[in-house]
């Protein structure tokens, strides 16, 4: 670890002298590429300049433990205890920072939300999920913005996707993926039975152009008068966009604009996007097929997590968290969970580092 750090060390220092020559300033793209390089390195140098200079100063306590002097042998003692305890955390924290950053993290992120089994307690579930995770984004303030939703009459919906933007939301949000479970007495349950209903979310970091490419040849795109509720027609021109991606077979539609334009640039972004999340899996598949690296299994089949509304619990069935405060939950207050998840996450990193 330590020829690493030193490595690092190196390159931040290659780093400053680099762009510190004026010709740099010529070149914007590199000058860019550079500073965000030094900035990704700079904790990693701090903590270990701190880690060095603790690592010094515990070498000269032991130095004083053979002084001659009873009470210059005692304050070592102290000192060496206090450094001993500094070192350890410090050691953690690199081991930390050592860890591969996802590429992915610094992202937008898509947010897709769509009702399973249940029915309309499932449409409606994922409506509550929805307003969580706008809640969410609000207090991050992070911006939202619908791509396309399938709403039911009953206010739920089948399936919404959205695009938030802004510093860290994808680093946030990416363990989010996965089936939620819901139990709760619906308002149509005359005898207050519980009935079980699932949401699947999906989370998918925002392609960008030199992500994935696209061949127009590739795409076959429909276009269609948009439908509310119960199929009636919303709109008198043919204003919707069905784009399908002939190779993967991957359809988008979205009709939520009243112009066509903007509803296909809506559905790139979202074909995009996944396409380049299928991509991802693959290349991630192939390096591991245990994928101990994704959150869960990476299927998203998997239930993760269960909203219980008459115990007012939630539980994380990765972590085997629960929390009893599930109205808190819902109104956007997800980061004691988020954080223990990435803690976790960490934690599996570090393990598989060591092996």
């Amino acid at each position: 670890m330590l020829n690493k750090l030193k490595d690092i060390e190196l390159r931040y220092e290659d780093i400053d002298r680099i762009l510190s020559d004026p010709d740099v300033l010529k070149d914007p793209d590199r000058y860019k590429r550079l500073s965000k390089e030094r900035s990704d390195m700079e904790p990693i140098v701090t903590e270990f300049r701190l880690y060095r200079n603790l690592t010094d100063e515990l070498a000269g306590n032991r130095e004083l433990i053979s002084d001659t002097d009873v009470e210059m042998r005692e304050l070592a003692r102290g000192e060496i205890d206090r450094i001993e305890a500094e070192l350890a955390v410090s050691e953690e924290k690199l081991k930390h920072l050592l860890i591969p950053k996802n590429p992915n993290d610094t992202k937008n992120t898509f947010i897709e939300i769509r009702a399973g089994t249940g029915g309309e307690e499932a449409a409606l579930f994922a409506a509550d999920l929805f307003r969580m995770y706008s809640r969410y984004a609000d207090m991050n303030s992070w911006r939202i913005e619908v791509m396309s939703a399938n709403e039911t009459g009953a206010g739920g919906f089948k399936e919404i996707i959205a695009l938030i933007e802004g510093n860290g939301a994808f680093s946030r949000l990416k363990y989010e993926s996965g089936v939620h479970r819901v139990q709760r007495v619906p308002d149509t349950e005359a005898q207050g039975r519980i009935h079980t209903s699932a949401v699947t979310v999906a989370i998918m970091p925002e392609a960008e152009e030199i992500d994935v490419q696209i061949d127009p040849n590739d795409l076959r795109i429909d276009t269609y008068r948009s439908t509310g509720h119960g199929g009636q027609s919303v709109n008198t021109t043919d204003s919707a966009v069905r784009i399908t991606h002939v190779p993967t077979n991957l359809v988008v539609t979205c009709q939520d604009e009243k112009s066509q334009h903007k509803n296909k640039t809506k559905a790139m972004r979202v074909l995009k996007t996944r396409l380049f999340d299928l991509m991802t899996q693959r290349i991630e598949s192939e390096r591991s097929e245990t994928r101990k690296n994704q959150v869960g299994s990476g299927d998203r089949s998997e239930r993760i997590r269960t909203y219980n509304f008459p115990q007012s619990r939630v539980t994380d069935h990765r972590i085997g968290l629960t929390l009893h405060r599930l109205d808190s939950v819902l109104l956007g207050n997800i980061d004691e969970i988020i954080d223990a998840l990435a803690t976790h996450y960490q934690a599996e990193a570090l393990k598989s580092r060591a092996v």
